[in-house]
């Protein structure tokens, strides 16, 4: 029996997928990521934000939130919006 749990837990995000962060392609696996996670794997500042780019429009994505890589996502990070200087 566990032998067969672990199989389906292997099986799990094991197909790679590219992905782009600021124009630069990233190869992950499918299934779901933390923000904190393709920031570090694209070397953004934890400080900045990651927004979704979807149709053209700027998705917003939380420091603490997810998202589910199924391939061909575009993400762009920039300085947080109302930061002091």
């Amino acid at each position: 029996m566990e032998r067969e749990k672990d199989q389906q837990h292997d099986d799990h995000g094991k197909e790679n997928v590219t992905i782009t962060i600021d124009d630069n392609p990233w190869t992950v696996h499918r299934g779901h990521h933390t923000v904190a996670e393709l920031k570090t794997l694209a070397g953004v500042p934890l400080a900045y934000d990651l927004d979704r780019v979807i149709d053209g429009k700027f998705e917003p994505l939380p420091d603490d939130g997810g998202v589910t890589i199924k391939g061909g996502e575009i993400f762009i990070s920039h300085v947080k919006d109302g930061s002091s200087s």
